[in-house]
């Protein structure tokens, strides 16, 4: 079974009231339908760093947050997840800014996950920086997780069907 490293802004998605922009909508929607069969197609695992980041703000919110993520597997944090991601912000894949972001890519990466999923076009999926991502975690000793969103994990892959 593939293993997907849930990110916080994916958790946000799904407990979150549905948004008056059309484009977030949607978003919520396909994160939802996905996450009705996801954690029986996939292996989920989240961090403390999730944890942490779901327990912030609005504490009803914060509670719904909470509830999504019950029962979920905790990732262990590791010295070489820190390390990764100090690298990962040295050499401008994740500003230095964002160290919470780097984080994620980082325990996603040396807990061998098979995929990050999060909806941070920022400083996560963004196209920009993908590859630098990829080969600071490879000259680090580790593969990258792919990233992507969670609506691209929708459909699974079969290669007996046409194109």
């Amino acid at each position: 079974m593939e293993t997907v490293y849930l990110e916080t802004t994916v958790v946000g998605t799904i407990a979150s009231r549905d948004h008056p922009d059309p484009i977030m909508l949607a978003r919520q929607l396909s994160t939802r339908l996905w996450w009705t069969d996801a954690p029986a197609r996939f292996d989920l695992k989240i961090s403390d760093l999730v944890i942490a980041e779901c327990s912030a703000g609005d504490p009803t919110a914060a509670s719904e947050r909470l509830a999504v993520v019950d029962g979920i597997d905790v990732v262990t944090p590791r010295e070489d997840a820190e390390s990764l991601a100090e690298a990962l912000m040295v050499g401008k894949a994740v500003p230095e800014s964002e160290p919470r972001d780097a984080a994620h890519i980082a325990l996603a990466a040396v807990h061998g996950l098979t995929y990050l999923v999060t909806w941070n076009f920022k400083h996560i999926l963004n196209p920009h920086l993908q590859r630098r991502i990829g080969d600071i975690c490879r000259e680090s000793g580790f593969i990258p997780a792919t990233i992507c969103t969670p609506e691209q994990l929708l459909e699974s892959y079969d290669d007996t069907q046409p194109n």
